[in-house]
């Protein structure tokens, strides 16, 4: 039985689950699908609770819309969610079609970097909103 030194686990138990790539690409597709199937209500609660029921809304309106805490806490899971969604499809697409190792660790990394700045900006703005600023 072969096994390094760092652990007591066989190759083949190391490689389990493991795609050709070596990569958890089955963690990654299942969590792109997770995400999609979430965005799903929360996109429809988007449209027709944050869009059209504030249609002619001014901003005082919004924001007491906005500060009912169920208001508040699905427009910052639609943000996280879509963030997170987008970063890792945007992840699948440079993996796929960008093929000089370098380059393609670097747009992986500052793609999740502007999710991660992008999402923060945006949860911390509707905090505000909903507090109040």
């Amino acid at each position: 039985m072969s096994s390094s030194p760092r652990t007591l686990r066989s190759a083949l138990g190391r490689a389990r689950g493991l795609g050709s790539a070596k990569t958890d690409a089955p963690g990654h597709w299942f969590a792109e699908r997770i995400g999609a199937v979430a965005l799903v209500p929360l996109g429809l609660w988007f449209v027709f609770g944050a869009v059209i029921a504030n249609i002619g809304a001014d901003h005082a309106a919004f924001q007491a819309w906005l500060a009912q805490p169920l208001n508040t806490t699905l427009m910052v899971l639609f943000i996280v969610t879509a963030f997170h969604h987008g970063a890792l499809g945007a992840i699948v697409v440079q993996e796929d079609y960008i093929h000089t190792p370098w380059v393609k660790h670097l747009t992986v990394l500052l793609t999740k970097l502007f999710a991660l700045a992008g999402g923060l900006f945006s949860v911390v703005c509707v905090l505000t909103l909903a507090f109040g600023g």
